[in-house]
């Protein structure tokens, strides 16, 4: 989204924009607000269509067409007045990326994620044609994919301008490379079979990056469309038959929708694709080239002298070759990125010689953890993710916990809505635990079948305590805080140990349950004990200064920062500079004192043997919790990053900013292995909820607001 220009509204209908969307031939695209917070797209038809009655006339028709259609896989028209000075339309806003966008940031679509695309068009298709419509623009960028499923846009109402647009108006609209025969030979003639041609086109985009008819000019690509052979080229061999269906050039002998989708529902579900057809050189798996002046030159002389088209395959010839040579062609993907490969050369031989573990079918991914609900929501402000072998759980806004296919970003289940904004207690075991607010006088958790989302038990606790998972089970405070209670997979209470009266919080240290608790009733307004907890007993372990944090442990010794300075300080944006690493002897009770090199500020986080220190403008500081010795330091520009998540494997120390941004250090030297840019739209929760990177196997998967997304390894291509 881009702000407002001059000269655009600041509202239309009674809706609020916020921003442009896009702009087309016919109109500019906004993201609109109405009174009771729904967001809206708002469609502006540019001012010299509203001028001819045809078009009003036309366009009038299909909002009427256009309200009918309600399916799952569309976006309904909720407001629009086409007698306007300037008509307009209103659909409901569908957040996410378009296919275009998708397959140009994450390659073409895997066989799983094909058959999925492809089942949610001809649904689309279906609500569409029932409601007496015919698209005829189905193409990449009217086709958002959302967590949910993709979602057709535009259906008959409005068109968007790509590069290769040609429309005459009244007479002719659509996208050449994705426009049926007939549609360019009889525009007023066409039928539903029209768009079972474009869906063919579409999903061979989706399989392979480009389209079947494409060419570096709309007339040649409209030739293409008429006369020549699509080139299918890459596309798995278990779409093939569908594609060729679907692209014949006789409207009649094309597939119904019923039979297509029947035949998608027949693909296989896993992501082992079949041989790209024989006698073709398949394209690039991971990204689209623009074809240089050469190729365009041999595809139109091709063109005009036999009628049928072939393409310049001397860099994909020779690309081939080359992975011939080295072998890196399997389950790598391939990048080209023009004359100079050094850095795709690079990330190649680091990926080989470090083959990279990740879910199976992955791809790069990105999803909202976003869904409406009714009522005033309780948020805890503090959404997140855990995992563990291999399984996502995740909790975002409209819901408390979302299981998400680590491998795709799409959401397997979900459940609750009070709390939402809240990160799950922790996945152990086959079991997900989550908090759980009914009203404002109870405070749960669950522990819910971490394959189903069911509920296998829940219990009450304090309001205002945590829940912990510690080497033996849950543990946390008995409803009237007179209890630290422990708690087994079952749901069985494993042991009681009494309460001070005292502030007092539970805390696991290296998987052990201990209780921090200080005098006063605010955590920070005296020293801090460490107490260690067992069934019936608690004991008192160690003394720690006043705001002492606790870090974890290292070889089972629990580990604390010790402030310079124990003031309270209330300003925006202040942070307490640490001047030592306090280490605690369980056996003796003594706490000895690692002195730092120079106090040092910033959000710290333990991770093995090392302490990170991580401020706001993107400073990261290492630092051996052992000797307290300074290991690296590094100023970044990336702020308001993230906790790390560091990788054995590839040594490195990732992190990802409030924006989406994603950076990797090396975590022997601190030096900058790579970074990315912000997301396009993280949301409007990034400025209030804390960023996370966390690794699942060694792909990265990163919470930006509500927005979650997934990398590998090597970062951007």
């Amino acid at each position: 989204m881009t702000p407002l220009s001059t000269g655009d509204p600041e509202s239309i209908g009674g809706y609020t924009l916020l921003g442009r969307l896009g702009a087309g031939g016919m109109g500019v695209v906004y993201l609109g607000v109405s009174a009771s917070g729904r967001q809206v797209a708002v469609k502006l038809v540019h001012g010299p269509h509203a001028l001819e009655e045809e078009f009003r006339t036309r366009f009038r028709q299909e909002i009427t067409a256009a309200r009918r259609v309600s399916g799952a896989f569309t976006a309904p028209v909720v407001d629009a007045d086409p007698d306007a000075d300037r008509p307009w339309m209103a659909t409901l806003y569908v957040p996410g990326l378009n296919l275009a966008e998708v397959v140009k940031q994450d390659g073409p679509l895997s066989l799983r994620e094909l058959r999925a695309l492809g089942l949610g068009l001809t649904e689309a298709l279906r609500d569409i044609h029932r409601a007496g419509l015919v698209h005829r623009d189905l193409k990449p960028g009217n086709v958002l994919m959302t967590e949910d499923g993709p979602r057709v846009i535009d259906f008959g109402i409005s068109r968007a301008s790509d590069n290769q647009s040609l429309t005459t108006t009244g007479r002719m609209i659509g996208t050449p490379p994705f426009m049926s025969p007939e549609q360019l030979a009889s525009p007023r003639d066409v039928t539903p079979a029209s768009d079972v041609f474009s869906l063919g086109s579409l999903l061979v985009f989706a399989a392979v990056g480009t389209g079947p008819f494409d060419a570096d000019s709309p007339y040649i690509t409209g030739y293409q469309v008429a006369f020549g052979t699509p080139d299918l080229g890459g596309v798995p061999e278990a779409l093939l038959g569908i594609v060729e269906r679907c692209l014949d050039k006789d409207p009649a002998a094309r597939p119904e929708l019923t039979d297509i989708y029947r035949m998608l529902q027949a693909l296989p579900e896993s992501d082992a694709t079949g041989s790209p057809k024989t006698g073709q050189s398949a394209r690039p798996r991971h990204r689209t080239t623009s074809r240089n002046s050469a190729t365009a030159s041999a595809a139109a002389a091709t063109v005009t002298g036999t009628g049928k088209r072939r393409r310049a395959r001397v860099l994909l010839t020779a690309l081939g070759a080359a992975l011939a040579v080295t072998g890196l062609c399997v389950g790598l993907g391939v990048v080209v990125s023009g004359p100079d490969t050094t850095n795709s050369q690079t990330a190649a031989a680091t990926a080989t010689a470090r083959p990279a573990s990740l879910p199976d079918g992955w791809r790069p991914w990105q999803a909202k953890l976003r869904y409406d609900v009714k009522g005033v929501p309780l948020d805890y402000n503090g959404p997140g993710c855990v995992t563990e072998g291999g399984a996502l759980f995740c909790g975002g806004t409209g819901f408390t916990v979302a299981r998400i296919d680590a491998a795709s970003g799409r959401t397997l289940w979900r459940v609750g809505t009070r709390p939402q904004g809240a990160q799950p207690i922790g996945v152990r075991d086959g079991l997900v635990y989550m908090y759980e607010q009914p009203d404002d006088t109870t405070r749960r958790v669950v522990a819910l079948d971490a394959a189903t989302g069911h509920r296998r038990w829940q219990r009450d606790i304090n309001m205002g305590a945590v829940a912990v998972l510690y080497d033996g089970g849950l543990l946390t405070m008995s409803p009237d805080s007179s209890w630290y209670v422990a708690y087994g997979a079952s749901g069985k209470e494993l042991w009681r140990a009494p309460s001070l009266d005292e502030y007092c919080t539970p805390s696991v240290l290296g998987g052990a349950p201990y209780a921090l608790c200080s005098a006063g009733t605010e955590a920070g307004q005296a020293p801090v004990d460490l107490m260690k907890l067992a069934p019936g007993s608690l004991t008192e372990t160690a003394t720690l200064p006043k705001k002492a944090e606790p870090l974890g442990a290292v070889d089972g010794q629990p580990l604390f920062l010790a402030p310079q300075t124990a003031k309270d300080v209330y300003e925006a944006g202040y942070e307490r500079p640490y001047n030592a690493v306090l280490r605690v002897d369980l056996e003796t009770g003594q706490v000895r004192r690692i002195p730092l090199a120079r106090p040092l500020t910033g959000a710290a986080t333990l991770v093995g043997s090392v302490v990170y220190f991580v401020r706001s403008d993107g400073t990261v500081t290492a630092v051996s919790a052992d000797s307290g010795k300074q290991l690296w330091q590094k100023v970044t520009d990336v702020e308001s990053l993230s906790a790390p998540a560091v990788s054995t494997t590839y040594k490195r120390v990732y992190f990802a900013n409030r924006f989406g941004r994603l950076l990797a250090l090396d975590s022997r030297t601190g030096a900058e292995d790579w970074s990315t840019s912000a997301l396009d739209d993280p949301g409007d929760k990034a400025q209030d909820y804390p960023p996370q990177v966390l690794l699942v196997k060694d792909a990265i998967v990163a919470l930006a607001g509500d927005t979650a997304f997934s990398r590998g390894p090597d970062g951007p291509d």
